[in-house]
């Protein structure tokens, strides 16, 4: 096993996004020999020349000739993460830095990070990172696999700047920030870098900045909600609030992300979730530290909803109702900076 963690990338993006050409691309340089691939089908990035190698385990492998290691998606997810893991690296290979798992277009982040609780002991580095379409833009958050896969991602990489104009790559990073203001953003033409950039290791969970002001949903069905304490919160009365928001908006919601002063750490702490699934909160070190904020990133849901989940009376909570007079919809939030 290795001693130093292991950054897991969950890359997913909507269907014609251009997720396996930013694989392929990585796949094809010399930076990818400490990486392991899970993928849907080995054949489907085009791996010419491969190696397979013998196995005992049902998990069939290949090797390229830069070191990397591709290998099929089985039945169980975490068995084969384990076995990619615990593997012997190829002689002269690198130590195992990166695993990559290549999801559907239609899969969603939540239930394959579910997948990975029992893999705990290997103490992994996990994010989403996705595509976004320069051709087609936000239309795509109209489907709800696009716009849950945009909201739990950690990291966002627009595809396709070879297709579009200058400008539309100039205005992408707003775009991209108007459905997950808390994510990495990559929206460069600069392909060499935009493969380097989305594929990087993974060094801190949250941009430690502050959220710019008039963010707005990229769509009517998206909310984004900031949740401000009101003052230092006790951590019982922070776990419960977030627990019994999971409870109220279960599938709905999408993302949590958010950096909380609590009276029991000296520290913030880091809170996150994708959908219903939580990473354990852990203090972060910053000489200055963004206001406390928690976002809520949610589709489909009443402004009611949030305000009435226990304890109240913890947050101030920012919203802006729709320029339409529906006041029962939360479409954009108003950063208090």
């Amino acid at each position: 096993m290795s001693v130093a963690p292991i950054d897991f990338l969950v890359l997913t993006g909507f269907l014609g996004s251009g997720k396996t050409s930013l694989l392929r691309d990585l796949l094809s340089s010399a930076e990818a020999s400490d990486t392991a691939v899970i993928v849907n089908e080995v054949g489907e990035i085009g791996l010419d020349g491969v190696v397979l190698r013998e196995s005992g385990d049902d998990v069939p492998m290949a090797m390229l000739s830069n070191g990397c290691v591709c290998c099929q998606v089985g039945s169980d997810l975490a068995f084969t993460i384990d076995r990619l893991i615990m593997t012997p690296r190829p002689d002269g290979a690198p130590q195992l830095a990166r695993i990559i798992l290549e999801t559907s277009g239609l899969s969603m982040p939540g239930p394959v990070l579910r997948q990975l609780a029992t893999l705990a002991e290997h103490r992994m580095r996990v994010a989403v990172v996705s595509t976004y379409d320069l051709t087609r833009g936000t239309a795509t958050a109209a489907f709800e696999e696009a716009a849950a896969q945009w909201a739990a991602s950690h990291r966002i990489v627009a595809t396709k700047a070879d297709l579009v104009a200058a400008e539309e790559v100039a205005k992408a990073s707003a775009a991209i920030a108007g459905i997950n203001p808390v994510a990495e953003i990559v929206a460069t033409a600069d392909r060499p870098a935009a493969v380097n950039e989305a594929f990087a290791p993974l060094t801190s969970a949250l941009p430690l900045r502050e959220l710019a002001p008039a963010l707005a949903s990229a769509h009517p069905r998206l909310v984004l909600c900031l949740a401000r304490p009101v003052a230092e919160l006790a951590y019982p009365d922070l776990a419960a609030w977030l627990d019994n928001l999971a409870g109220c908006l279960g599938e709905r919601l999408l993302r949590i992300k958010g950096l909380v002063k609590v009276n029991e750490a000296p520290r913030p702490l880091l809170v996150e979730s994708v959908g219903t699934v939580f990473s354990p909160p852990r203090q972060v070190s910053a000489d200055h530290p963004p206001k406390p904020f928690i976002l809520v990133i949610a589709r489909d849901i009443e402004r009611a909803e949030v305000e009435q989940v226990e304890p109240a009376g913890l947050f101030d909570l920012s919203w802006q109702t729709p320029e339409t007079g529906d006041t029962r919809r939360i479409i954009k939030a108003e950063w208090v900076t």
